[in-house]
């Protein structure tokens, strides 16, 4: 445990009664006193601040000072339209192998004069090792050790960022901003991981528990820690790196079909070029033999990662997993995603999940399972 890396914002986690666990390499608040329920709660109807400073903040430069030369680069590693991404723009992104598998999911931002990525905190080394590698020639990369990352989610995180930051108003979804804060740049995304409206801001770590107190100290904000975390996300439909994705799923096997622009799918100006496009491009016209699918139980009792999902009461063979699950607090019920064979991912459709040696039955969701809050 003495091997657990602290984000700048630990000693605040530790004052204000975090329980922490061990999570990317980071010792992190997995919740606070007010609870994972409340704190779910809070984000959905007033805004909750998330430490995610685990997270790695990357900034390729071309060489050429040109941005549309560090666009192109980036495209030879992510099957996203990066060229076509306007100033001050973000976008959902994921990194491939040649198989097509998914080295990990991102976001990257127009920040201008340069590209602004941030990739999940476990994978952030060897995400900048594969990006140095390949990308290094034609741009400087530079990974950032001394910024923190805050995120504010909910309904009310306008109206509390406004209070220091007024020209974030007009900032829709996925906007991108570099705005000034007591003598420091703060890198403010209009996106998160909720489902809510919200900002991720990346902030100098030297000011960021400053920033992150007087944020708590506003009535509408409460510390929010992982647990509330992945059940918002689970709810919002999206996925966590290493269980609902991973380097044996593709981007059509989980469903992200709708991240890959017309640019660079088959037809596309700038079709392919990216590490396992035939296999992608191949699944995205004649389909795949998995998908990854809603699941809601039927009952009161939630099913995590790893159980086992039939097509039958007494079938013996099985035709998926979960890989992510719990209580919606939401939604008031279990919620769960994982990955069906393909015939049987149609929405309300009737499955059998095994928990602890019993078949209980299952329904195949539309997700999210709620609608997205985002300001558009």
């Amino acid at each position: 445990m003495t091997d657990l890396k602290r984000t700048p914002l630990y000693d605040l986690h530790v004052n204000n009664g975090a329980k922490t666990v061990p999570f990317a390499g980071y010792d992190m608040p997995v919740q606070y006193p007010l609870g994972v329920m409340k704190e779910h709660n809070h984000t959905r109807t007033a805004a909750g601040l998330f430490d995610v400073s685990h997270m790695g903040q990357v900034i390729i430069r071309a060489k050429s000072g040109r941005i549309e030369d560090a666009a192109l680069a980036l495209e030879t590693l992510i099957p996203m339209d990066v060229l076509g991404l306007k100033p001050q723009r973000q976008r959902y992104g994921m990194l491939t192998n040649e198989a097509g598998g998914i080295l990990d999911d991102l976001m990257f931002a127009n920040m201008g004069d340069h590209l602004f990525v941030v990739v999940n905190g476990a994978c952030k080394d060897a995400d900048f090792a594969h990006m140095q590698a390949h990308l290094s020639e034609t741009c400087d990369l530079h990974m950032f050790d001394d910024r923190a990352l805050l995120a504010l989610q909910g309904p009310q995180a306008e109206t509390a960022l406004l209070r220091l930051l007024p020209d974030v108003t007009d900032m829709s979804f996925m906007d991108v901003k570099t705005l000034p804060y007591q003598g420091a740049e703060l890198w403010i995304s209009r996106s998160g991981y909720t489902g809510e409206d919200g900002f991720e801001i990346s902030v100098p770590a030297d000011l960021a528990t400053p920033l992150a107190k007087t944020l708590l100290d506003m009535d509408e904000v409460e510390a929010i820690g992982l647990g509330a975390r992945d059940s918002l996300r689970l709810e919002a439909g999206l996925c966590l790196y290493g269980n609902d994705i991973d380097l044996e799923t593709t981007p059509i096997e989980a469903a992200l079909n709708w991240a890959i622009q017309k640019a660079r799918r088959s037809g596309g100006a700038r079709e392919g070029g990216f590490p396992g496009a035939e296999v992608i491009l191949n699944q995205m016209g004649n389909g795949t033999l998995r998908k990854r699918v809603g699941i809601a139980p039927e009952g009161r009792a939630p099913m995590r990662d790893g159980t086992p999902l039939f097509a039958e009461l007494n079938s013996d063979l099985q035709i998926g997993s979960i890989t992510s699950g719990g209580f919606g607090p939401t939604v008031g019920r279990p919620v769960a995603m994982g990955y069906v064979t393909s015939d049987l991912a149609t929405t309300d459709t009737t499955l059998f999940a095994e928990l602890r040696g019993k078949r209980l039955p299952v329904t195949v969701a539309a997700l999210p399972f709620i609608p997205a809050n985002f300001k558009r």
